[in-house]
Parts: C-alpha cells; sequence; structure tokens
C-alpha cells in the first residue's frame, strides 16, 4: 500500500473486497474514503447515494457539467442530482478517472462479447445485490464512475477500453462532503482489459 499520503485522522474500517464482489458502507460527513488498488489495473465501479434520502444520488451529468470534463482528477467534486456536493477527490495516484464507460451487465456482455458471455458476473449483478440489502432496485441505478479504468474518446467519437493507468499499492481518495452511501462492484469483467482479464482485489479504508 502506498504510504506517500497517510490517511487524515484515525483508521475506522479497513477491509478486502475480494475479485469479482460487491461493497456497501456508510461513510460520513468529512470522512476519507481510500480505494487501493493492491495488484493494479483493476477497474472499481462506484455508486453513492444520500444517506439521509436517498432518492439524492450520484449525477454524472451534473459532475461533468460542472467540471466541465468527463474525466475525473485530483479536486474534482461529485454532485449529487440535486447539485450539492457528495464527496471530493483529495488525492490520486493516477492521471483521471472515467465517467461513461459506465458498468458492464449481462446484455452488453452479450451484445460486445457473445452470446456465450450472458451468463457471466457483471457490475450490474453486483450494484442489485448490494442496493437489494438496502431496499433499492433496478430503478435507482444512474450512471456510474469507474475508478482507475481507462476510457479514452477516439477521434471519431467512439469509446475505447483499453489497459488500466493503475499499478499495484496506487489509490485515490475522496472525502465525504455529506453523509453518504458508497456502493462499489470490483468488477469482475473478464472479456476486455479494463482489469487485465484478471480480476483482482482492492482494498477500502475509511479514516476521519
Amino acid at each position: 500500500m502506498s504510504t506517500e499520503h497517510p490517511l487524515p485522522g484515525t483508521i475506522r474500517h479497513d477491509e478486502i473486497v475480494p475479485a469479482r464482489a460487491p461493497w456497501m458502507h456508510r461513510i460520513e460527513a468529512g470522512e476519507t474514503l481510500r480505494i487501493i488498488d493492491l495488484e493494479g489495473n483493476q477497474a472499481v465501479d462506484f455508486l453513492m447515494y444520500a444517506a439521509a434520502d436517498d432518492a439524492e444520488r450520484y449525477s454524472a451529468q451534473d459532475t461533468i457539467a460542472a467540471q466541465r470534463n468527463i474525466f475525473l482528477r485530483d479536486g474534482a467534486v461529485l454532485l449529487s442530482n440535486e447539485g450539492r456536493p457528495m464527496m471530493t477527490i483529495t488525492g490520486t495516484s493516477v492521471a483521471y478517472h472515467d465517467t461513461i464507460g459506465g458498468a458492464c451487465s449481462c446484455e452488453s456482455n452479450t451484445l460486445r462479447y457473445g452470446h456465450h458471455t450472458k451468463a457471466q458476473h457483471s457490475c450490474v449483478d453486483n450494484f442489485l445485490d448490494a442496493n437489494a440489502r438496502a431496499g433499492r432496485g433496478k430503478r435507482d441505478m444512474v450512471s456510474n464512475i469507474n475508478f482507475f479504468m481507462n476510457v479514452p474518446v477516439e477521434a471519431d467519437g467512439t469509446l475505447g477500453i483499453v489497459d488500466g493507468i493503475s499499478a499495484p499499492g496506487l489509490t485515490v481518495d475522496l472525502r465525504a462532503e455529506m453523509d453518504v452511501i458508497v456502493v462499489v462492484s470490483n468488477c469482475p469483467q473478464i472479456n476486455n482489459p479494463c482489469n487485465g482479464f484478471n480480476p483482482t482485489p482492492v482494498r477500502m479504508q475509511v479514516a476521519g
């Protein structure tokens, strides 16, 4: 794990999320969530909901419009569908993170990679599994962030999914600006290079 920038305060939660697995945790305002890419080249799909009212949730559209950029970098403020700050990226070991690549599903796997992939586990499955524990369903799914994922926009406007830009031990830190429920899919995708065709564990630390 990188120790170049120690987390502020006391570590209150420290958990390794297995490859392909979901994760959900409440982060209080002022606390910092650190996501650690343990083995490198692992995509981490990310959603969040306001703890006080989960009808308020992360909005890719508002976030992209406010920062006038589709890539999330150090200092980016993640906005809700009410236009309020939910979390701020306070540090990142990689240059940028993706906002538009979406979450893999059995439908998208089938379309992109062939019918034989339909039964493969997906990020949508992970999000639905985690959200169901909090009483949320498919209607509560919104566009997600893909931390550490590299999705360049080609000259003709198409999206590429290429090797990630992370490496073992690299991190992204997010400070909660309100009480939030974070939902993660530690991406199980094996059909494109976003995980190096080999999903691996990540580590989640919460401090404050």
